[in-house]
């Protein structure tokens, strides 16, 4: 008989598993409660929310969101990564974590609304793409380079014709004075 503060839990993690853009999970075996603090407070700090749960819960939650397959990436002792916002900055930040600190943390894998399970070689390449902010920048300039180029070509024979004006008249001037 399930009790009432499981039955909350999953109902909980159900409604975080359906507002998510991306949902990470990562074994967190071998890894010092210290560790697991400091964890989590950079989490909080890069809008992401990590969570411990009992895997039997999330996979209740996760059938009762409709997202059957996140089983598959859970295994073991696994906390989940909720991301509300980009997907690429919680990918991002999980990963810089486990990096810059080498922390035993393992990413066990994501899922992002109903695509797919993105394995863990996945969500590390995610976590290397740019920006969204860099990729709009990169795209502007490809859409901005073809017309760039354009008008420089547009415009080199009137330069052209302006310099030789310009050297004309300072010839004259020139010419005028000696006169």
């Amino acid at each position: 008989m399930p009790t009432q503060a499981k039955i909350e839990r999953v109902a909980e993690i159900k409604e975080k598993l359906e507002r998510c853009s991306i949902a990470l999970t990562a074994g967190y075996s071998g890894i010092p409660v210290n560790d697991m603090t400091e964890l989590r407070r950079r989490m909080t700090e890069a809008g992401v929310e990590f969570v411990v749960i009992k895997n039997t819960l999330a996979n209740l939650a996760a059938e009762e969101a409709q997202v059957p397959h996140f089983s598959e990436i859970i295994e073991g002792p696994t906390a989940i990564a909720f991301g509300y916002a980009d997907p690429v900055d919680t990918a991002r930040a999980v990963n810089d974590y486990i990096r810059t600190t080498r922390s035993p943390l393992s990413i066990q894998g994501a899922i992002m609304g109903p695509g797919p399970i993105l394995p863990p070689n996945e969500v590390e390449r995610l976590a290397t793409l740019p920006s969204k902010p860099q990729l709009m920048a990169n795209l502007l300039g490809q859409i901005q380079s073809p017309i760039s180029r354009l008008m420089g070509v547009l415009n080199g024979p009137l330069q052209n014709l302006d310099g030789l004006l310009q050297a004309r008249i300072r010839q004259l001037e020139e010419g005028g004075e000696a006169a």
